[in-house]
């Protein structure tokens, strides 16, 4: 069993910064991708940003320049600095990983509200 546990999310202001973290944990083998996902009310889940195993990374475009992926391999953790919050920003956010055999695990995701 593959559990995915978010922690950082919460309300700001904006233009205010958040952290999020995940971790994963369980019987995964070899963790390939990770990244972020966010969804708002009436909205499709969407992709925030991505990081490889080899440390590459891809943003959604209304991120770029505000939003930083990163990870630690080897404790199987994938981190999302957010800064310059804006409000369109509010979505739950979604931890997702997926490994060797290209299986996919979600988070069960946490909440991000940036208040005008």
């Amino acid at each position: 069993q593959v559990q995915l546990v978010e922690s950082g999310g919460g309300w700001v202001q904006a233009g205010g910064s958040l952290r999020l973290s995940c971790v994963a944990s369980g019987s995964i083998f070899r963790v390939n991708g990770m990244g972020w996902y966010r969804q708002a009310p009436g909205n499709q889940r969407e992709l925030v940003a991505r990081i490889t195993r080899g440390g590459s990374t891809n943003y959604a475009d209304s991120v770029k320049g505000r939003f930083t992926i990163s990870r630690d391999t080897a404790k199987n953790t994938v981190s999302l600095q957010m800064n310059s919050l804006k409000p369109e920003d509010t979505a739950v956010y979604y931890c997702n990983v997926d490994d060797y055999w290209s299986a996919v695990y979600w988070g069960e995701g946490t909440q991000v509200t940036v208040s005008s």
